[in-house]
């Protein structure tokens, strides 16, 4: 029995539709879906069919679904096929076929709902990417787990996964940075240039004044000593900034390896924008897009609305964007000739390219919806439109405590870090949280919910119905999988237990449409629709002692019980696995 039923009934209904229209092609049955009807009433599944194939068929649609119906009827999946509405044909499974699954389950183990759809195609999922200016906080929290939870979607899709973190180490932040862990420095050697006159002599002013970067500071004295020195330095910062900044980079990036480590997320490949500025890649990717005739010297328009003081009509060097849907054409260059923030990104995507991944995924934070656009663009220019960029938006998160926002943290001096909240709540429900709304919504962390033992916090009570299944298979004596996979199933007939099976067949192609559609907080509401159905068949068990999980006067009920039990707790891991989280045996 395949996996997933649902693409087994697809299957099906194609074969029928094709025996009834052989003139059609292959293709012509693209758009051919079965789904569960919006109804439950309404039987397992529907399907479109008649619909998308009646013009081609020149048929009227109702017709179509009738003959389809009685072809459905006759086959050993179906036990019901009715035709309905303009075009749909309804189905009901026979209960053999959804006691099947449980036996699928146990055999597969958690690797049940792994999909072929990535066809090992090469992806890259960005996610982070967070510049090195600071400690890890709630904003990026969010991000990483949404990026490394959708990482892990792709790869239970069949994906070739690239789990990535771009780090923003040029231009001018990091300038800043490397003048502050310089000041940290002056202070570790106990330096008597007070704060002001420190300030006075860095470009821009100090902007980085968090006591995160004491340890930098200490770093920079253990490496070098008393070597950087205000009296032993040469007079132009360039001589011997970059060093600081070297060393200062190093030390962020290492901080945040920690805390990614701790939130769980381990990327593959830390790719510098320095290092590919350095390499010269931005400037070959605009020398390509050169030669497609899409850059080009001119003049754009002000911008919309109220003009800005210091703006005024001057020649650039531009990307052809708009060519690419973009509202307007970018620029690839500033006044002094270097290349844009814009131009740098051209690089980083040129570089993915060339490393051979065949669709990218990045996942920013929503103040970046505005730049989407002209990152298509320039994907699409690389690629001749044979690469897709995918982006994911993730609101801001408002941490809450006692129904108030939490102060911020005295180490960062302006943020709730992520260590902070870490340390609050713990791993698995820091990230079981993030996930249980849209990326693109925004969210309220309260610290209270997620520790509290109710249905009402999602984290409790997916992990309560994994640890009852655990408690029922020890107090059944563990039994092992192959006894259990081989065990007759007919004593399944309750509702609740029919309707348990159901949600667990409906996980394949519940991975297969999150993945699609790049939405991991899909994985979180399914398990709390898989729990709910497991706890209402824990308390029916208290109500009517004939549907308990474990009846000395009836082993042929309790042996097919705890395959569904065992089959629920597989899927459970499978779920949270995708998820980052790690399942609990008992609860506490």
């Amino acid at each position: 029995m395949s996996q997933d039923i649902f693409q087994l009934l697809r299957a099906e209904v194609v074969s029928q539709l094709q025996q009834i229209l052989p003139e059609l092609p292959a293709d012509s049955f693209a758009r051919v879906l079965v789904e569960p009807p919006r109804d439950p009433s309404h039987g397992d599944m529907a399907t479109n069919a008649a619909l998308v194939v009646a013009k081609l068929a020149k048929m009227p649609p109702p017709k179509l679904a009738a003959e389809l119906a009685g072809r459905l009827a006759a086959s050993e999946l179906v036990a019901e096929a009715t035709p309905a509405g303009p075009g749909f044909v309804n189905i009901r499974l026979p209960e053999a076929v959804i006691r099947a699954q449980v036996p699928a389950v146990l055999a597969a183990g958690e690797g049940y709902g792994d999909s072929t759809l990535g066809g090992k195609r090469k992806i890259d999922v960005e996610y982070v990417s967070a510049n090195p200016t600071g400690p890890m906080h709630v904003g990026h929290c969010r991000g990483a787990v949404v990026g490394d939870a959708l990482a892990n979607l792709l790869l239970k899709s069949g994906y070739n996964v690239t789990k990535e973190y771009y780090v923003n180490d040029a231009g001018a932040q990091v300038q800043a940075l490397a003048w502050a862990a310089y000041w940290r420095y002056l202070q570790a050697l106990g330096t008597k240039l007070s704060d002001e006159e420190f300030e006075a002599l860095v470009p821009g002013g100090l902007q980085y004044r968090g006591e995160y970067l004491i340890p930098v500071g200490e770093a920079i004295k253990a490496a070098h000593g008393d070597a950087l020195a205000p009296g032993a330095l040469p007079a132009d910062p360039a001589l011997w900034l970059a060093e600081v900044r070297r060393v200062t980079i190093e030390s962020m990036m290492a901080a945040i390896r920690e805390d990614l480590a701790l939130l769980g997320v381990e990327q593959d490949v830390f790719v510098s924008e320095a290092a590919l500025v350095q390499a010269g890649v931005a400037d070959r990717a605009i020398a390509d897009l050169a030669a497609k005739g899409l850059v080009y010297e001119g003049v754009l328009e002000p911008p919309k609305g109220k003009t800005p003081d210091d703006w005024e009509p001057r020649p650039q060097t531009l990307f052809r964007s708009t060519q690419f849907g973009d509202d307007v054409d970018r620029p690839l260059r500033k006044s002094d000739g270097s290349n844009t923030y814009f131009a740098n990104d051209i690089g980083n995507h040129a570089d993915k390219i060339a490393r051979g991944h065949v669709e990218l995924v990045q996942v920013w934070g929503a103040d970046h919806g505005g730049y989407v656009s002209r990152m298509k663009a320039a994907t699409a220019a690389l690629s001749d439109s044979a690469v897709p960029l995918d982006v994911v938006l993730c609101q801001i998160v408002k941490v809450m405590k006692n129904g108030e926002p939490v102060r911020m943290s005295k180490r960062a001096g302006t943020f709730v870090t992520l260590r902070d909240l870490l340390d609050e709540v713990g791993r698995d429900a820091v990230r079981f949280t993030m996930l249980t709304r849209k990326a693109d919504a925004q969210m309220e962390f309260d610290l209270d919910k997620v520790v509290e033992q109710s249905r009402d916090n999602p984290v409790f009570y997916v992990q309560y119905a994994h640890a009852r299944c655990r408690s029922v298979l020890r107090a059944a004596g563990e039994p092992g999988v192959e006894t259990l996979a081989a065990t007759a199933l007919d004593a399944l007939r309750d509702p609740a237990e029919l309707g348990l099976i159901r949600r667990i067949m409906s996980w394949p192609r519940t991975v297969e449409q999150a993945a699609q559609a790049r939405e991991p907080h899909r994985i979180a509401f399914y398990l709390g629709d898989l729990a709910a159905d497991f706890h209402l068949l824990w308390n029916r068990g208290r109500d009517d002692t004939t549907l308990r999980f474990i009846r000395e006067d009836d082993p042929a009920a309790t042996a097919a019980r705890l395959a569904l039990v065992a089959a629920t707790a597989t899927v459970i891991r499978s779920g949270l696995r995708v998820m980052g989280v790690t399942p609990v045996e008992e609860m506490r």
